[in-house]
């Protein structure tokens, strides 16, 4: 449920001027979704990666290597840990591309990123810097980097069509995308049991994290993002090619990448 969301350039504040946009199930304007979102991590960040654990039985470990390995990366490359709040994956990223190389957290969100840049530091990973910026205006240039990786973060976004076109922007020619996020089981079965599972977050995030509301929040947004087959056209008309979405965990989380 990592934190990402948008402060828009003038032709999309046009293009979404009068529009509403999904706060979970509630319809609400974009300025909302963005205000709400912040408060949503804001409420959260400090018990976040314990409430990670909590949810996921551990589980978000595998699936964040998984997508490490997915990226392509190799030493010296350079890697964009989008939406990053807490460092997590920038963590894992680190290593892969060494010390010539550079990962870069990106988080829109104060409070997540300052857990993040501190926990780095604390680990002496040199070859990480933080940036404070959002998802749908991103404050690099063109061709920046080697791969983009946004875990549990895309659902966030207000404008997620404008932030997949950033991603490619800031993207070298032949670099990837990774995209790591909840999904819906197709098993019904296995749908209803993940429901059930769903049901019990808000409760752990009063008892763990002192606040359900933002819990309530991640399951609604669950059932709001797009799916798997949905989500491989939004990045194919950003741009994307060789794009693909593969199922987790029986199709609890998906993991597409695609390709500049």
């Amino acid at each position: 449920m990592d934190a990402a969301q948008t402060a828009m350039s003038a032709p999309d504040e046009r293009k979404m001027a009068g529009k509403t946009v999904d706060f979970g199930h509630e319809a609400v304007t974009p300025e909302e979704k963005t205000a709400r979102v912040a408060g949503v991590f804001d409420a959260v960040a400090r018990r976040y990666d314990v409430m990670n654990d909590v949810m996921s039985l551990g589980s978000h470990r595998i699936l964040k290597r998984i997508a490490v390995e997915a990226t392509g990366l190799r030493l010296g490359g350079r890697a964009l840990d989008l939406a990053g709040g807490t460092g997590d994956m920038a963590r894992r990223l680190s290593p892969v591309v060494g010390a010539d190389g550079q990962v870069v957290l990106c988080d829109v969100n104060a409070s997540m990123l300052g857990i993040g840049r501190d926990r780095l530091l604390n680990a002496g990973l040199v070859n990480v810097a933080t940036v404070r910026g959002d998802a749908e205006r991103l404050p690099f240039g063109d061709d920046a980097f080697d791969c983009v990786v946004i875990a549990f973060g895309l659902r966030n976004l207000t404008d997620k069509e404008a932030g997949l076109r950033e991603m490619r922007r800031v993207l070298r020619p032949q670099g990837a995308l990774v995209v790591l996020e909840f999904s819906t089981p197709p098993n019904r079965p296995l749908r209803a049991a993940y429901n059930l599972c769903q049901s019990a977050w808000p409760l752990a995030g009063r008892l763990v994290a002192g606040d359900a509301a933002p819990y309530r929040y991640l399951v609604e947004s669950i059932t709001r993002h797009p799916g798997v087959a949905a989500l491989t056209q939004m990045i194919e008309d950003a741009g994307f090619s060789a794009v693909r979405g593969d199922r987790l965990l029986g199709g609890v989380v998906a993991l597409h990448r695609g390709v500049k």
